[in-house]
């Protein structure tokens, strides 16, 4: 018989524990595994790719994993006839995703500022719906859509019905990002002097329609939709934002980091939205600008970590190849989104046949943000002749919570710390063995699994995971 090898350091102390009710001594096992600093390709999290999958990525790393491609439709991709979903185009999509191991992530989008390129359906004008000329700047003219109007605004509410009843909770979409509104779904027409966005209460019938909608499937929103991001947040949303890392200038002109976004998360009392929904970023142009304007990378990605972020959009674009710069998106990513660890499991070396096995864990979230789903810890015994029993645990992760820091102080913006770890989480569980198991010895495993499954969907911060996803901990040995 082969011997189990331990893909994880650990120390298997005999501690003998009196047990003083029964007279008898009790041989614990404690095994504490060893940290990774590898990046975790995990659901809910991490780098995302840009309107293509990260096998169609050509300017993705190999050493960058990444789990959701988020992209942007426009209201006549998805609606080309009245009343019907492009669901030959949506499925495609998520099975072109999924295929690269990715989950989808979207925004629909209806004011175009393109010329004669525009976002909303042609048919739209032909059901009896408004449009409206719109300058965009200086020379250009674009037709949009005019919310305000009855007609568009019930289409476009029904729309977003139909595309819940299809899709939400579908188990190959990651989150929708809350658009529509304003240029690209941004909720703002900056630019136009003409147009103005759509009444409060319209634009508040568009977000109340996607919180309808997507019940199953988490949703984010533009920090700068003001009432209706608030509102949104209220109901359990995360939010987003652009241009993440400009700075402008040190000349103190103003800029997102230091003027738009405190400003933003305070008027939309966003400070503790992270504790229910994500938070996603994306840089200005691309990545390179940071290094291209020489903005200070460490000041940057401690601001995003502080903030409590789960996803950063890199565009796609081409990264900068130095060596400064990698090492520190490295360790950016590294704590982007959960990270969770188990630091240390104690349990008795033997136990009987139908009796319980007790687990006692310390857990820590070393990232910047919860894990928002539901997944639950899962236990596998396993044996060197073929036997193996899965155990799924009423104990989730979404309550592992990250360190936090205080934002915007002076100190904060002259420079900000690194993330503290989270608080450790003392966890007990139990395993009740069959009555019919087989004397013997078996190997411990754990692992993290979806509530309706038993196969392991969550990369820990620890060494030693087999290709199943399984982390081998220790040996247990079975009594009769």
């Amino acid at each position: 018989m082969r011997e189990f090898k331990f893909s994880i350091i650990s120390i298997v102390a005999s501690v003998f524990v009196l047990m003083a009710h029964f007279g008898v001594q009790a041989k614990q096992v404690v095994v504490l595994p060893e940290t990774t600093d590898e990046l975790l390709a995990n659901p809910g999290m991490g780098w995302q790719t840009f309107n293509r999958t990260s096998r169609q990525d050509v300017n993705l790393p190999a050493w960058i994993p990444s789990t959701v491609n988020y992209s942007r439709w426009d209201w006549r991709q998805l609606e080309p006839e009245p009343g019907k979903l492009n669901t030959n185009f949506m499925d495609k999509a998520l099975k072109e995703t999924r295929d690269a191991g990715q989950k989808l992530a979207f925004r629909v989008k209806c004011c175009s500022t393109t010329k004669n390129h525009p976002f909303h359906p042609q048919w739209l004008t032909q059901v009896g719906g408004k449009e409206l000329l719109a300058d965009y700047g200086k020379d250009t003219l674009v037709l949009i859509p005019d919310m305000d109007d009855p007609v568009v605004l019930n289409r476009h509410l029904d729309f977003i019905r139909r595309l819940g009843e299809r899709y939400d909770g579908h188990p190959d979409l990651d989150h929708l990002d809350l658009g529509s509104i304003g240029w690209w779904g941004e909720w703002h027409l900056s630019r136009s002097k003409n147009c103005k966005l759509p009444a409060l209460e319209n634009r508040m019938k568009v977000v109340n329609a996607y919180l309808a909608a997507f019940k199953k499937t988490p949703l984010v929103m533009l920090l700068n939709g003001q009432e209706c991001t608030t509102h949104a947040i209220q109901h359990g949303a995360g939010w987003r934002i652009d241009s993440l890392g400009d700075l402008g200038s040190f000349s103190g002109t103003w800029n997102h980091m230091r003027n738009a976004y405190p400003d933003w998360i305070k008027n939309t009392k966003a400070q503790e939205a992270w504790k229910t929904g994500p938070i996603a970023y994306e840089p200005p142009n691309d990545v390179g600008e940071f290094v291209v304007k020489g903005w200070p990378l460490r000041w940057i990605f401690n601001y995003g970590l502080a903030c409590h972020g789960s996803y950063f959009n890199g565009k796609s674009g081409k990264l900068p190849t130095d060596a400064h710069f990698r090492e520190e998106l490295e360790r950016f990513l590294r704590r982007l989104g959960y990270r969770l660890v188990l630091t240390e499991i104690q349990h008795p070396a033997e136990v009987r046949a139908g009796a319980k096995l007790e687990l006692a864990m310390k857990w820590q979230n070393v990232g910047s943000a919860p894990c928002y789903q539901p997944y639950r810890l899962a236990y596998r015994l396993t044996s060197e002749s073929g036997y193996s029993k899965v155990f799924v645990s009423a104990v989730p992760v979404n309550r592992w919570l990250p360190g936090s820091i205080e934002l915007f102080t002076a100190e904060f913006f002259k420079e900000p710390k690194d993330l503290p770890a989270g608080d450790i989480n003392n966890v007990k569980d139990e395993i009740f063995l069959p009555s019919d198991i087989n004397s013997g010895s078996y190997n411990l495993s754990v692992g993290v699994v979806e509530s309706s499954t038993a196969k392991p969907v969550v990369r820990l911060g620890i060494k030693g995971r087999t290709k199943d996803g399984w982390y081998p901990l220790s040996k247990i040995t079975v009594t009769r």
